[in-house]
């Protein structure tokens, strides 16, 4: 049950953070939606260092190229996310097109989604990596990344739901929505499982993959997003408050 638990815990954290719409009368606010955007950044940079990059390393079978597969992983991860978003982008501007209006909303939730995915499949690899008995990825190293990520989810669920209900949307549909945008990645883990399983000299590959493409996903996004129109120096200490909570989860139960 424990590489289920690992696999399913981010999405429960999407699902706790979009429950806020019941408890909630009015929408989140744009300071408290960029902190939580701040806080999920320092999360997400630590989950990739610790849990992905360094194993990557560590896994490495060549000593003077151990620096190879986690270089060559974390670039095409970057590339790799690049791609996705400019194709994502293009299909959005033309359903705008079509429908002849424009949501802020709908594209959070489509840039949120996007982004899951890469989580995800971070949680499935470290699991692979941990079924497999791989060094470097231990089953609490596994279970630190998969809870830091449910940890940065929670705000995340909450800054689509609340916006959803704020703009017309009964709260129900708001807490569905919010939801399915973390669906995908217990989807994602569990393809990842399956494919890294079969092969596992992939794993320092993937790791590296996953942590780039979480990296492109924070600096592209929940960076700029946190600090448009917030006093920088707030969102410094809380990204270094996400980062700590996140370090110390992996260097302590790693």
């Amino acid at each position: 049950m424990l590489p289920f638990f690992i696999i399913i815990l981010p999405f429960i954290g999407t699902t706790l953070g979009s429950a806020a719409v019941f408890f909630c009368k009015n929408n989140i606010s744009e300071n408290l939606k960029k902190l939580m955007l701040a806080f999920a950044a320092g999360v997400m940079i630590a989950a990739g260092i610790w849990s992905l990059l360094i194993p990557s390393i560590e896994l490495s079978d060549s000593r003077l190229l151990s620096w190879l597969p986690a270089a060559a992983g974390f670039g095409f991860g970057i590339l790799f996310l690049k791609i996705t978003e400019n194709i994502v982008s293009k299909i959005y501007n033309k359903v705008n097109k079509t429908l002849k209006s424009t949501s802020s909303d709908l594209m959070l939730f489509i840039a949120v989604t996007l982004h899951n995915i890469p989580e995800g499949m971070a949680v499935g690899v470290a699991c692979a990596g941990m079924l497999n008995k791989s060094g470097g990825v231990t089953a609490a190293g596994a279970m630190a990344l998969s809870l830091g990520i449910a940890i940065q989810n929670f705000p995340e669920g909450a800054i689509i739901s609340l916006p959803m209900n704020a703009g017309g949307e009964n709260k129900f549909k708001s807490f569905l929505i919010g939801t399915f945008s973390g669906i995908v990645e217990p989807i994602a883990a569990i393809f990842t499982v399956l494919f890294v399983s079969k092969i596992i000299l992939l794993l320092p590959y993937l790791l590296s993959f996953a942590a780039g493409a979480m990296f492109y996903v924070t600096i592209e996004d929940l960076i700029p997003e946190s600090k448009n129109g917030t006093e920088s120096g707030i969102c410094a200490i809380v990204f270094a408050a996400g980062f700590l909570i996140m370090m110390i989860l992996d260097v302590v139960f790693g």
